[in-house]
């Protein structure tokens, strides 16, 4: 039986291993679930696992926070015996926090072969923490598991292989499409007072508009301002909790606590409005159909832009307001790429377990000549 072990960490990461997992259970794939710890609030973490129905962890490995260097290097230290004692075949990653990129150093250096999910995104942006995670797993991976083509075309750039490269669409669409029917039932938009259409949701939490008081003042103004057109919900990340009551909040602006799953896709389906700078939002919006303003420069996901109902509108409050009027006015006709058909995980599982073992495939650094990928050689 094939051992994989499946790492998750940080909110994002729960949506989008929860299928992979299952998909590979099917499969009959032994999947052993490692939970490391960096995120561990319940608003953070117990209410996803409750709301998707993620077994507890197998192996729990208590990260907690840190900076960056401190939290990758105790998840490192902690995931290091564990390869060891469990021996798998291979280990899936996902997204972009700093657990995975340790947990994929540990494994590359180990033997296991080493699944990236949601592989070849960019932003461009050498600023955000995230894209340096993302560049850095890539390189370590021998399955680079891309969610839309434009991901394979950052890869192919960056000069990987086609044989690492499998374009399997989005798992997050498949967590989505699998709870969407329960969302809708779920009573938030009574609890809060809302009616579908009647509210825009926002979401803040990204280092560089919540950290700078320069910045997230501004994005204040500029949502003061919306509010005014069309009220807003803000579901107050832990991150951003403190500084927004250092600031205050303006008028039209209500404040609520974090959400689950299952009650935040309830209120994002039924908006009139989404303005976040979250990456996995500008997905889920896209998947539905509900018009989305993207609070940064930069996105690592242009598809949901070029394919879906994301605009991007920086940060300079003026220019957000202008973008948000727009998309009132005029919102984006829904639309949503190739492949976000909520099958994504098994495609994962068939790439997975249908490709060779670690002692027969070209590693991430060998040089395989055209026609050869699947015998492991170095050609000089």
């Amino acid at each position: 039986m094939t051992r994989i072990v499946c790492v998750a960490g940080a909110r994002p990461n729960y949506m989008k291993i929860k299928p992979v997992m299952d998909a590979l259970e099917r499969r009959g794939a032994e999947v052993i679930l490692v939970h490391t710890g960096q995120h561990y609030d319940e608003s953070m973490n117990d209410v996803f696992f409750r709301d998707l129905g993620i077994r507890p962890p197998d192996r729990y490995l208590g990260a907690g926070s840190g900076s960056h260097a401190q939290q990758t290097g105790r998840v490192m230290a902690a995931f290091e015996p564990l390869i060891d004692e469990l021996a798998p075949d291979a280990v899936v990653v996902v997204g972009d926090i700093n657990s995975t990129l340790a947990c994929a150093l540990v494994t590359a250096k180990a033997g296991p072969l080493l699944a990236h999910v949601e592989a070849g995104l960019r932003s461009r942006d050498w600023s955000m923490p995230e894209e340096v995670n993302r560049v850095a797993t890539d390189r370590l991976s021998d399955y680079l598991l891309a969610p839309s083509p434009d991901a394979a075309v950052n890869l192919r750039a960056e000069g990987y292989r086609e044989d690492q490269i499998h374009v399997v669409g989005n798992v997050m669409i498949d967590t989505l499409l699998a709870n969407l029917d329960r969302a809708r039932r779920s009573d938030v938009l009574d609890r809060y007072g809302l009616t579908r259409g009647g509210y825009g949701l926002v979401t803040l939490h990204r280092p560089a508009n919540v950290d700078d008081p320069g910045a997230l003042r501004g994005l204040l103004k500029a949502l003061g301002e919306i509010a005014d057109r069309c009220p807003l919900l803000l579901p107050v990340h832990p991150r951003a909790a403190e500084r927004l009551a250092e600031l205050g909040v303006p008028g039209g602006i209500r404040l609520v606590p974090a959400a689950g799953y299952l009650d935040f896709i309830a209120l994002q389906d039924s908006a009139r409005v989404v303005l976040t700078d979250s990456g996995g939002i500008q997905e889920e919006t896209t998947a539905l159909g509900v018009p989305c303003v993207t609070l940064r420069e930069n996105t690592e996901r242009p598809i949901t832009v070029e394919e879906g109902t994301n605009v991007l509108a920086g940060t300079d409050p003026e220019r957000i307001t202008a973008t948000v009027n727009r998309v009132l006015d005029d919102p984006p006709a829904p639309r949503c790429p190739e492949l976000w058909d909520g099958r994504a995980s098994e495609r994962i599982a068939a790439v997975l377990l249908d490709g060779p073992p670690a002692h027969t495939r070209p590693r991430p650094t060998d040089l395989v000549p055209r026609g050869a990928a699947t015998d492991r050689q170095h050609v000089l």
